[in-house]
């Protein structure tokens, strides 16, 4: 592909957006979230021995309730999750992580728009995701779709 003064003009504007996106109070929440958590020693080592159990509760998970520890393991793994979720700081990272998520789907829609009304845009918020796409649940909701595709 040979590089025009559009691509040029295209990547500066790439450019500004991902120092936009940066600069944002979403981004500057979720490094303040993430530096909370990873400063915390205790919390760390939690994180890790829930990443171990997580391993064990995967091989648990190819054998079933046949596994021999199947229960201990699928209680503990429950508690120990349990613990994080309950946790201020994780929560607090969940948060800013799903506000920065809908900040990317936001942009990705307007980008989508700007292209062409026709473009489909992945999103992970269904809020967004009904205004992307067919009012009517979707061309693929067996038939039902009203929209003029």
């Amino acid at each position: 592909m040979m590089m025009t003064s559009d691509w040029a003009l295209i990547l500066e504007e790439v450019e500004v957006l991902n120092t936009m996106i940066r600069s944002s109070e979403q981004f500057a929440n979720l490094q303040k979230a993430h530096e909370a958590i990873y400063s915390d020693a205790a919390l760390v080592r939690e994180i890790n021995d829930f990443q171990r159990m997580k391993e064990q509760y995967d091989d648990v998970q190819r054998f079933g309730k046949y596994h021999p520890d199947y229960q201990t393991i699928m209680k503990s793994i429950r508690s120990k999750k349990r613990s994080l979720d309950v946790n201020d700081k994780v929560s607090a990272l969940k948060l800013a992580e799903n506000d920065y998520q809908d900040l990317l789907d936001e942009i990705s829609l307007l980008i989508g728009k700007t292209v062409s009304e026709a473009v489909k845009v992945p999103v992970s918020n269904p809020f967004f995701h009904a205004e992307s796409s067919c009012s009517s649940g979707g061309c693929g909701s067996g038939g039902s779709c009203s929209c003029s595709a």
